[in-house]
């Protein structure tokens, strides 16, 4: 067989994991997108609708389109911010707290699936070497050093 890239194997995996939370999510007519935004707004604070992007890595265009649309879905409402005048907070309406559950339970039963097939000494290598990932990109030490040219 022959060896598999690193950034294949997380697109291929990220790709199975995405297409199944989708289908899941179809089942209570949703999308994986609405479910994680769910899971990333406070459901007693609210989120600003300016840290909600970058707690979700996810670009300001997709996102208000997201919101948008669950807002729409009576999922949120959104709010001014009262310690900054030009802000607006994002809060989970009583259905998208119900929705949320819905998200939330959907994610634990992946993480628990995984946890009875993969030991603990695996799942923390994987979270090692995620982070380091993770790392590596953000302080731009892949494709901004010289000698990681190919030869």
């Amino acid at each position: 067989m022959k060896d598999k890239t690193i950034d294949y194997v997380l697109r291929t995996t990220w790709l199975a994991v995405n297409k199944m939370y989708n289908e899941e999510a179809a089942k209570f007519g949703t999308t994986m997108a609405t479910g994680f935004t769910l899971l990333s707004i406070d459901q007693e604070e609210g989120t600003p609708s300016t840290s909600l992007g970058p707690i979700m890595g996810m670009e300001a265009t997709s996102l208000s389109r997201i919101l948008k649309r669950m807002e729409e879905l009576d999922l949120i409402v959104r709010r001014p911010n009262p310690n900054d005048g030009r802000g607006v907070l994002i809060y989970l309406t009583p259905f998208g707290k119900e929705k949320r559950k819905d998200a939330k339970e959907r994610v634990l039963v992946f993480n628990e699936a995984i946890r009875e097939h993969v030991s603990d000494e695996k799942l923390k290598s994987f979270y090692e070497v995620s982070d380091t990932i993770n790392e590596l990109i953000s302080n731009k030490k892949i494709y901004n050093q010289k000698e990681h040219t190919l030869k």
